[in-house]
């Protein structure tokens, strides 16, 4: 079929409670892959940190510039969402099949592209005033987990794919394999276990680059066998330049946007190190478990992109407002219960992160348990601009919510946070208000726009031609 075409899926749920248990089940396997991404990162830290406290500066460094360009270049992997999901609800299997090779063209392009720079990273870390012994170890390690960029986006393109497919299962299963097997491979190759030589930060690089390139087969192998009518890699190398340029102008903004919200944690990361080396450390414990809880949100949104793209598909207002109202009741469920965590038991959660024997312990456990009750709100915010993104994100809208972003984080997070911590005084807590007021700020434009809604029922541009 074209994708003028009438469509023929049933329209699905029309309740609240409906779309909810749809999210649910879409998003559950996606919350889980994200949870165990999470615990492949923290393994990765801990282990090595008991190697050696030298190489796990440098892996910080070094992760934190890899996330950043990789958000950058994931955004042409997530427009493979919404797009295929409105080629799918009209039932045009094969601009399902275009838009997602289109994907992975731009996913792998991108990797190119960005390589150089983790080759050459060295230069760039001692310019920014690292030790060289850090920044040296950053570049070795950069030099071979740079490498993952390949696979990493290219498997984040399949993970679209099959979102909208609503096959999410394999996804956790891949991700969690991952998880599970990359605490051994780290141990043999950093350690230098069971007669494998010991490479320190070398190791694990390349045991990340081993278990992203596995993880690319297995997912590669399972669209193969299981979507055959999808034809997904024949005649892979063929450029579609219409569609090519559609994924572009979607992919661009959404990976900005989300550079932006890593550019405002970032430097108020930044600014916590001013403050002093405890105010930091309760910094990173109070993120760490933001984050962990963040994931759960981020996974319903990932799902909340594909319900809202198929919606979008038919031109469906109603239910793409019922499905909203669903997602954001789900999402507000799961802040509140943080919420209640944060701060009934703040003490107990922030004493997990800090030695019973660090002399700081005091002064961390004190200035953490205020932080937890700031991030307590923190949540509510964060929870409802991620989830709105999704939303916006289905209906493919991301130019606007990009200079949303870029208004709310840079324009108000950021200087909110410098003036509330330094100018008025109130240190860490009013540069973690800054990060609030943000947030805030973009979850209130966000969903301003998305309720809005002007023009998101008009007709679509013109489809791509149809190729065989």
């Amino acid at each position: 079929m074209s994708a003028t075409s009438t469509p023929l899926r049933p329209p699905g749920p029309t309740s609240v409670t409906g779309h909810g248990r749809a999210l649910l089940v879409l998003g559950m396997p996606l919350v889980g892959s994200n949870v165990a991404q999470v615990a492949i990162s923290s393994v990765d830290t801990i282990m090595l940190g008991w190697y050696d406290v030298t190489a796990l500066a440098a892996v910080t460094l070094a992760v934190g510039l890899w996330i950043l360009i990789f958000l950058l270049a994931a955004g042409f992997g997530w427009a493979v969402a919404p797009l295929a999901a409105e080629a799918l609800e009209r039932d045009d299997t094969v601009l399902v099949r275009r838009t997602t090779r289109m994907g992975l063209w731009l996913s792998v392009l991108s990797a190119a592209l960005v390589y150089p720079v983790f080759w050459w990273s060295g230069p760039l870390f001692r310019a920014a005033g690292q030790e060289p012994e850090i920044a040296q170890l950053a570049q070795d390690y950069l030099r071979i987990h740079g490498l993952t960029m390949f696979p990493a986006l290219f498997v984040m393109a399949l993970r679209s794919f099959l979102s909208v497919l609503e096959r999410t299962r394999v996804i956790l299963w891949v991700t969690v394999g991952a998880a599970v097997l990359n605490a051994g491979l780290n141990w043999v190759l950093i350690f230098g276990n069971l007669g494998a030589p010991e490479l320190g930060i070398r190791g694990a690089a390349l045991a990340s680059l081993i278990l992203q390139l596995a993880g690319f087969a297995v997912l590669v192998l399972y669209v193969m066998r299981k979507t055959p009518e999808y034809a997904l890699f024949t005649r892979l190398w063929k450029v579609d330049g219409q569609v090519l340029a559609r994924v572009f102008r979607l992919g661009l903004p959404m990976g900005v946007t989300a550079v932006a919200e890593a550019t405002l944690f970032t430097v108020s990361a930044v600014m916590m190190g001013w403050i002093g080396e405890v105010p930091l450390a309760a910094h990173g414990i109070a993120m760490q478990l933001s984050s962990m809880t963040f994931v759960v949100h981020l996974g319903l949104s990932q799902a909340a992109t594909v319900r809202a793209g198929r919606a979008f598909g038919r031109r469906d207002e109603v239910a793409l407002r019922t499905g909203g109202v669903a997602a954001l009741a789900l999402s507000a469920a799961m802040a509140l219960l943080t919420m209640v965590l944060f701060l009934a038991v703040p003490g107990p959660l922030v004493a997990l992160f800090v030695g019973p024997d660090d002399p700081m312990r005091a002064e961390i456990l004190a200035f953490g348990v205020v932080l937890l009750a700031i991030a307590a709100l923190f949540q509510v915010v964060d929870a409802a601009q991620v989830m709105t993104i999704g939303l916006l994100r289905g209906v493919q809208d991301t130019a606007v919510p990009l200079l949303i972003a870029a208004v709310s984080y840079w324009g108000l997070g950021l200087p909110a946070g410098y003036l509330l911590g330094f100018t008025f005084g109130f240190g860490g807590i009013g540069v973690w208000a800054g990060m609030t007021i943000g947030l805030g700020a973009a979850a209130i434009m966000l969903s301003a726009r998305f309720w809005r809604g002007s023009g998101r029922l008009s007709p679509p541009p013109a489809a791509p031609r149809t190729r065989p």
